[in-house]
């Protein structure tokens, strides 16, 4: 059943912040997931003239389903939609319904689960690109729930990706610096044309899941051919930390890192254990999802509609509060957002920084980032410290946009 609140808060919201990716624009959705069908925590990326499909899920806290749709808009190397029409980029219809979703089973939280697998092998994406999924409400399609963004890749160059303490550029016990190298293999020759110039190429970086601090690589030159991006400033990332971790996979006996868990009034809540200000502590190397998420349960069969909701309460003791900047919980829990929603308050009767997150069972792993006052990219210097052994993940995205072509083709992801 619609609810009048609910309706309002997606209309007022698509209005405004229709086209910013990985957004939830509705109270109701939680646990958004977009990955590759079959590899759970994968990067949501697709190869033209591939068969393979993404699998989205979610959860909407209602007992309830809605009718809902999906569609995909074509974006360039900056996430901005661009001026490709749907035929253009798409087989298929404009848009479609998620016709997959299940009640869950015995929890304290209603909610429906939706999932729905894309693209259907009738249907195919006729270009690459950068592409943004958004979910709204049937008949509605300003009435948006979500979006998130995959890509669609060529894969036609060569690549390697390699990380390595800073040395030329940056900070030599805290950064971590990047360097790409681009090949094009002699089968594939044809397929650029003679188009595969450095004047051609736009290159950006990510770091883990985080959109603040994504950095455009500039062409340094040649290597036997190869196109080089190295030994430059901007391929230097601080190196942070290991990201701290929690299991809520069982609300019977706390596990990592929780330290106890009740329910009352209908609803659960887990406490945490204090974290505490690593920044002036020596680098402890542990396993880490580097920001990711999992939903688990220990006693049922089925994560998905089993697993319920639970409020879970974060605190970071400090001396004293920042007086220039916020804190922030960041990981897929909070969608890497440095928002009002991430961002945690000052306890003065405890001298603590707290947070409380509703979030479904299971393994979460998350930092806290520092954003500046009037800044967009977060520091990890100021709590979490910065590190050159961090085991982070990198990945690559290299688009080719030509003279006079409409759009930026995606001809290469690389991860390490």
């Amino acid at each position: 059943m619609k609810h009048y609140f609910f309706l309002l808060f997606c209309l007022l919201s698509a209005s405004v912040f229709a086209q910013l990716p990985d957004s939830i624009y509705s109270p109701l959705v939680k646990t958004v997931t977009l990955y590759r069908d079959g590899i759970v925590l994968s990067t949501p990326i697709l190869t033209l003239n591939n068969e393979s499909q993404l699998l989205l899920t979610f959860d909407m806290l209602e007992a309830e389903p809605e009718n809902l749709r999906y569609r995909f808009t074509h974006c360039d190397a900056n996430w901005q939609a661009d001026e490709m029409q749907p035929y253009e980029y798409f087989s298929g219809f404009e848009d479609y319904p998620i016709e997959n979703f299940q009640n869950s089973f015995t929890t304290l939280q209603p909610y429906i689960h939706y999932h729905q697998a894309f693209p259907s092998n009738y249907e195919r994406f006729l270009i690459s690109g950068n592409f943004l999924l958004t979910v709204f409400l049937d008949g509605e399609p300003d009435s948006i729930l979500f979006t998130r963004r995959f890509y669609v890749s060529e894969e036609i160059p060569s690549a390697s990706l390699s990380t390595s303490r800073a040395t030329t550029q940056g900070d030599f016990n805290r950064d971590q610096e990047v360097s790409l190298q681009l090949g094009l293999p002699q089968q594939q020759a044809s397929t650029l044309q003679g188009l595969f110039r450095p004047e051609y190429l736009i290159v950006k970086i990510q770091q883990n899941g985080r959109r603040d601090n994504i950095h455009s690589l500039g062409f340094s030159g040649y290597a036997n051919g190869d196109l080089c991006y190295r030994w430059k400033p901007e391929n230097c990332f601080p190196g942070g930390n290991t990201f701290r971790y929690f299991d809520l996979s069982n609300l019977r006996t706390p596990m990592y890192n929780v330290m106890h868990v009740e329910t009352f009034g209908g609803e659960t809540f887990a406490m945490l254990r204090p974290e505490e200000d690593r920044s002036g502590k020596a680098y402890v190397s542990s396993q880490s999802l580097n920001g990711g998420m999992k939903t688990n349960i220990w006693d049922r069969n089925d994560p998905q509609v089993e697993a319920d909701y639970v409020w879970v309460n974060f605190a970071l003791p400090m001396k004293k509060p920042f007086l220039n900047g916020t804190v922030h919980v960041v990981g897929d829990l909070t969608d890497w957002q440095l928002d009002d929603h991430s961002a945690m308050q000052w306890d003065a009767q405890h001298n603590a920084y707290t947070l409380r997150l509703l979030l479904k069972q299971g393994y979460y792993s998350y930092q806290f980032h520092f954003l500046p006052v009037g800044e967009k990219t977060a520091l990890t210097a100021t709590i979490e410290g910065d590190h050159y052994e961090t085991p982070n993940t990198y990945t690559a995205f290299i688009y080719m946009r030509t003279p006079g072509a409409r759009y930026d083709r995606l001809i290469k992801v690389k991860q390490q």
